[in-house]
């Protein structure tokens, strides 16, 4: 999905799981936890967003403090049309590192298609606002503003 998280033209570079991210890198757990995050960004590369989804919740189950794997399998989700549970993991994202523009902008993306277009909104406008060059951002920004005002135009029209 092109406007979406996974093809969005971020341009951070990837951030395998690390001992930054809360993993010991010394446990034998961690290589199949790598394997498959790995996998499913692999999956996720190629299209296939449900069974990356799949393999990512694993992985975070394994890591659930990674932000490298809750990213990813917020993307996985996103792209396989599971806004909530994207939106939700974005979100654990935010709370934890609220100067994160790109979960800002994924929590905002899946707001919007679960229909929740005011606190879309908020997240976008925090996304754009900390990467004003990225037109994608700002693209979105004004796309939800647009449904919103155009929601309010309705219910103006309606209550004459």
């Amino acid at each position: 999905m092109s406007e979406g998280p996974a093809g969005s033209g971020d341009s951070r570079p990837e951030n395998p799981i690390s001992s930054q991210d809360g993993v010991d890198s010394g446990a034998v757990n961690d290589v199949d936890t790598y394997q498959l995050y790995q996998r499913g960004l692999d999956l996720l590369g190629r299209g296939s967003a449900a069974a990356a989804a799949q393999l990512l919740s694993r992985a975070a189950a394994a890591e659930p403090h990674s932000r490298s794997v809750l990213e990813a399998l917020a993307r996985a989700q996103f792209d396989a049309g599971q806004y909530t549970a994207a939106a939700g993991n974005f979100r654990r994202i935010v709370d934890a590192s609220p100067s994160d523009d790109y979960a800002q902008f994924g929590l905002g993306l899946a707001l919007s298609r679960t229909g929740d277009h005011g606190a879309a909104a908020e997240h976008l406008a925090l996304a754009a606002a900390m990467r004003p060059n990225l037109r994608h951002y700002t693209d979105a920004l004004r796309s939800v503003r647009a449904t919103l005002r155009a929601r309010a135009e309705m219910r103006e029209g309606n209550t004459d």
